[in-house]
């Protein structure tokens, strides 16, 4: 076993260093720690606890001249020989037995709050998720996310916003906002990731008496009926009101309103059709008796759902694993939406 290197004693004269004041005293200490490696503190420790170079090399997983090599700088930023040899072998000095308890201390503190596993716990977690959504996006994943959240996050809570383009993209970089869950093609910045979830399209909703007959309508058909117009928050009804005007088509719009929710209604007591995203038409006519689903005679472009994110929290395990509960329930194979 190789003892502690041998030094000599003229090396470590003892020299006070006269503290002035506070300032001083901290320019001393920061000059110190500039000069101390952190690698060296473990270490230290090694040492202290085996009081043999070979024996603490072993432990740490390093070489004995690489041990040595630690134990001389030690020395010297401590100016102090810290081991020396003793009638019962190499003891520590003062110096040592003060320097080792603080060192205990920082790294235990270092492994438990610093290097300690971040984990994201659902079971017990009492967070609130918070998803940017619209009008539509709420209907098509707000009640599978419930349903799924409350069985596998129940002490969680669930809160939906829609908020205008630059407080999302804030919200989503502070934290505020966890997801954004639909059609948003403004969010483009560098910062902002996405996942495409489902692609979805539109349909025509027609009451279900109505004189036209079959479940498609012509061109000529569509440009001949009286139109509803929804102006709602969704952006996805943008893409088919864009649709028709880069194609240059006109029809006759009778109503415009802001809201979904009065469009089964509506329709169920007029001529009027309306354009919709499809999940939207699929499940006003499940609920409404006197209203059916027919395809547009114009073939409309497809919109992709995704899910947003900001770059801050693509590692985070409370983003990454409602991001991933997000991806399984909305993904092309467990569209509930398909048409």
């Amino acid at each position: 076993m190789a003892p502690f290197p041998s030094i000599t004693p003229a090396k470590y004269s003892p020299n006070p260093v006269i503290l002035q004041s506070d300032s001083t005293y901290n320019q001393y200490a920061n000059f110190k720690l500039r000069r101390l490696d952190l690698n060296l503190l473990p270490i230290a420790v090694a040492l202290h606890e085996h009081r043999n170079v070979s024996r603490a090399a072993r432990a740490l997983g390093m070489s004995q001249p690489a041990v040595s090599a630690a134990l001389a700088k030690l020395r010297r930023v401590f100016d102090d020989p810290l081991y020396v040899r003793t009638s019962r072998g190499m003891e520590p000095t003062p110096r040592a037995e003060a320097l080792i308890a603080p060192t205990l201390e920082a790294l235990n503190k270092l492994k438990k709050d610093v290097f300690a596993d971040v984990s994201f716990k659902p079971e017990t977690t009492k967070d609130t998720f918070t998803l940017a959504l619209s009008d539509v996006g709420e209907m098509v994943f707000l009640p599978k996310i419930l349903e799924t959240l409350t069985k596998l996050a129940p002490h969680a809570s669930l809160r939906s916003v829609t908020p205008p383009l630059a407080e999302l993209e804030q919200g989503l970089e502070s934290g505020d906002i966890d997801l954004a869950i639909g059609y948003f093609p403004d969010l483009k910045r560098g910062n902002i990731f996405q996942k495409r979830l489902v692609t979805h399209t539109y349909v025509c909703l027609l009451r279900a008496n109505h004189p036209l007959r079959g479940n498609e309508l012509t061109l000529k058909q569509f440009l001949a009926l009286n139109h509803a117009v929804v102006r709602s928050e969704s952006r996805g009804q943008e893409v088919f009101e864009n649709f028709l005007t880069k194609k240059r088509i006109h029809r006759r719009v009778v109503l415009r309103t802001p809201h979904f929710t009065s469009v089964p209604m509506i329709v169920a007591r007029s001529d009027l059709v309306v354009t919709v995203p499809h999940p939207l038409g699929m499940y006003f006519a499940s609920i409404a008796a006197n209203v059916k689903i027919v395809k547009p005679g114009i073939t409309i472009p497809r919109i992709d759902l995704k899910q947003y994110w900001h770059r801050r929290y693509h590692q985070d395990p409370k983003n990454k694993w409602l991001r991933g509960l997000v991806a399984d329930l909305f993904n092309d194979a467990n569209d509930e939406w398909k048409i």
